[in-house]
């Protein structure tokens, strides 16, 4: 504002505006206590962690969710209502973080990560108050879950240069580390949440997010300051536009390839899905010409030129790829096979999922913060190839697993996994963030957060195609005939095998009985004897019939993500020796002996 306000008439109100105005004059040249940086990590922690959650806590939650509502979501046309409930956030925040980093470096990262506090605690209490049902409900849901992610990305976009801000560069790994592996364990603390929740009632799956963020709110902008002074510029409009066109249709052809088109099992050859993948990429490339010639960029491509920046993003990227990939396997076989063999419900399977997935949020717990303030001392590249090491192991570990496993095996696979992924995420965050000049941490941190949470959406196209692929082709001569053998008529055997198999995926996704799904819709269950009825919706039959069809599309998907945890790792190792990032975080400006340009990684 240029002018001034008129002066309140009240003397009483001027007196208060006026301290108000000499408090926060005072609060703005004062530097923050010694005891600041822990309420900073405290705060941006507990707001990475309900951002995180709430991407994934719908995920189990979903059966629950949809019956609320009165809406079927595996019947016809109401996939779409299933595919953007899970990949909206996610999308939003792929799309979206790179943009709110760039602004908190223009008004002020404090600035920006309070406001998505706020709008985050705005839309979860609509969520929780979804007041249609069927397809309107799902529609609610969907657009206000946008209008979170819009507030998470606030939250996640800024949080890790806050923390870059508030910590001396000595701890900086440490702080990173807690951050960073509390993001990545809410991802798989918001299943087991969901599961929990959803027993209770589906809306509780929203309502605890409301007191959380409204705390996170009240509490953010009572005790967060801005410890960097923000660089005024000018908006890139055009780099907005044809980034945020540009990867959103790209990712969302990417995820209705996931869906079949024509006889086949996948939309890949969809021209609908090919005209959202070329024309992302390349409005993409166009966004890149862009950036290399407007004076303010939202993404510094020049950023690229430091090596630790650049290879511990490409890492970053694989690993998240790998990691989403992970997860929504596990989901599926646990559900699907693993559970109803050890005697579960099927309607049971998404909470006891959850559960026994902990040693894998075990691992990344334990790992963090130890490896992130060992790199403090030791430098990110040996501990983040190590890590990205044990998390190629882990797949090969798995990949090597009978369907129906011990589980003792199985769970000690998943905490060598998760060991493996907080060894990598603590230091590739505090080398990513201390390898720029503070100027530039809040876009830095932004384009950390974009190609994590990019490659987190990319895995379910990615994965789910190639599960889809594997099971197409044995799973419907296998399904037909294990139908037939129990007394189903031919031809709705082969109905039922002729169906998309990501029918089939989706059902376990959700809880639900496959069979039940195939051969309810068109009364062929209500024809069969009860032994028979029994037999095939038991919880034996399904597991063993698709155990063989199963492994063989999760041999593709796990080699798939041992390679990429390989190449990550190669990545990770070419990052440079041991640096120290530019301290003068408490000015908010560059370091002094590299200008404006990027801090450069030692030898």
């Amino acid at each position: 504002m240029t002018g001034r306000a008129p002066a309140p008439r009240d003397p009483a109100t001027a007196g208060l505006r006026a301290r108000l105005l000499a408090r926060s004059a005072r609060t703005r040249d004062t530097p923050p206590g010694p005891g600041y940086k822990w309420i900073a990590l405290s705060n941006t922690t507990l707001g990475v962690l309900i951002a995180t959650m709430d991407a994934s806590i719908v995920i189990i939650s979903l059966p629950a969710i949809f019956r609320g509502i009165g809406l079927d979501p595996l019947a016809a046309g109401n996939i779409g209502y299933l595919l953007w409930m899970i990949l909206g956030y996610l999308l939003v925040s792929a799309v979206l973080v790179v943009v709110l980093g760039r602004l908190g470096d223009m008004f002020g990262r404090v600035r920006i990560y309070n406001l998505g506090f706020l709008i985050f605690a705005g839309a979860s209490v609509a969520l929780s108050l979804d007041p249609f049902r069927a397809g309107a409900g799902a529609l609610w849901l969907i657009l206000w879950r946008i209008v979170q992610a819009f507030g998470g990305s606030m939250l996640t976009a800024n949080s890790a240069a806050i923390l870059t801000d508030a910590f001396p560069a000595r701890q900086r790994g440490m702080a990173l580390g807690v951050n960073q592996i509390t993001a990545l364990a809410g991802q798989f603390l918001g299943l087991l949440a969901g599961g929990l929740l959803a027993a209770v009632d589906w809306r509780a799956v929203f309502w605890v997010s409301v007191p959380v963020s409204i705390t996170g709110t009240v509490w953010s902008y009572l005790s967060l300051r801005e410890t960097a002074a923000g660089g005024r510029g000018r908006i890139d409009w055009l780099g907005n536009l044809t980034f945020a066109s540009g990867a959103g249709i790209l990712l969302a052809g990417i995820t209705y390839g996931i869906q079949p088109y024509g006889g086949h099992p996948t939309g890949w050859t969809n021209p609908w899905v090919l005209t959202g993948l070329f024309g992302g990429a390349f409005l993409l490339l166009v966004f890149c010409v862009v950036e290399s010639r407007v004076a303010d960029p939202m993404f510094r491509l020049s950023l690229f030129r430091v090596r630790a920046f650049a290879a511990g993003n490409l890492a970053a990227l694989l690993t998240a790829i790998a990691r989403g990939g992970l997860q929504f396997m596990l989901i599926i076989w646990l559900q699907g096979i693993w559970l109803p063999l050890h005697g579960y419900d099927f309607e049971d399977t998404p909470l006891w999922a959850g559960i026994f997935m902990l040693p894998l949020t075990l691992g990344f717990l334990i790992a963090g913060p130890v490896s992130g303030y060992l790199s403090d001392r030791f430098g990110a590249r040996v501990f983040s190839t190590a890590g990205l090491v044990l998390v190629a192991g882990s797949f090969l570990g798995l990949l090597a697993l009978p369907v129906n496993f011990d589980y003792g095996a199985f769970a000690a696979l998943l905490l060598l996994s998760g060991l493996g992924q907080g060894m990598f995420s603590s230091p590739n965050t505090s080398s990513i963030m201390g390898s720029v000049p503070a100027r530039y941490r809040g876009v830095a941190s932004g384009m950390r957060s974009t190609f994590q949470n990019s490659g987190t959406a990319l895995s379910i196209g990615v994965f789910f195609s190639l599960m889809v692929s594997g099971l197409a082709a044995t799973l419907p001569s296998t399904l037909s005939g294990g139908l037939r053998a129990h007394g189903v008529p031919a031809g709705a055997a082969h109905e039922a095998a002729s169906l998309p198999p990501v029918g089939t995926l989706f059902a376990t996704f959700l809880g639900d009985n496959p069979i039940g799904h195939l051969l309810g819709t068109g009364g062929t269950l209500d024809r069969l004897t009860a032994a028979q009825r029994a037999g095939l919706t038991g919880h034996r039959f399904f597991p063993e019939l698709v155990s063989g069809p199963f492994h063989h599309g999760l041999s593709i998907v796990f080699g798939t993500a041992a390679a990429m945890a390989l190449v990550a790792a190669l990545a990770s190792a070419l990052r440079g020796g041991h640096e120290r990032a530019d301290d003068d975080t408490r000015r908010g400006g560059p370091d002094r002996s590299a200008g404006d340009r990027p801090a450069r990684t030692t030898p």
